[in-house]
């Protein structure tokens, strides 16, 4: 599968950890920075992780901040970013079964790096549910025409 990674200051090194284990897993990552300590604004690389979502380079991303609020919120500005922002492998899994969503979010400053690999695994192991589900996810791209 094709993941892109994307982080602000805060959440790099996160970002370079999950890297690593998702690359030896076999999968291809797209790094979207950053790749320093120097501070930088997380609107940027929650735009850009949604941007290879949208233009199909990514399947799915994962995106990084201190909080993970920030980058999500960023990210879900393009209407085909879904990011879901969680703490746990239950909430990763539910993101996908019953929300479609094609990205995660982290807190660096909230989350250590094996409880956001296990979010990872159950995310990427799960499947969209669909059925009741998929009305709902339906909603969300229609709410972003309306507003056109």
């Amino acid at each position: 599968m094709r993941i892109a990674l994307a982080a602000d200051h805060a959440g790099y090194e996160l970002k370079d950890s999950l890297a690593v284990w998702l690359s030896e897993a076999g999968h291809d990552i797209i790094d979207l920075g950053t790749n320093g300590p120097e501070s930088v604004d997380y609107p940027r690389f929650g735009a850009a992780l949604a941007e290879a979502i949208a233009d199909g380079r990514a399947e799915r991303g994962i995106a990084i901040c201190g909080s993970g609020i920030g980058i999500s919120i960023a990210a879900n500005r393009n209407p085909a970013c879904r990011c879901a922002r969680v703490d746990d492998p239950l909430s990763a899994r539910l993101a996908r079964e019953h929300n479609d969503a094609n990205a995660l979010a982290f807190g660096a400053r909230l989350i250590g790096s094996d409880m956001a690999r296990a979010c990872v695994t159950a995310f990427l192991g799960t499947d969209f549910a669909g059925g009741r589900h998929e009305r709902r996810v339906e909603q969300l791209s229609q709410l972003m025409q309306d507003s056109d």
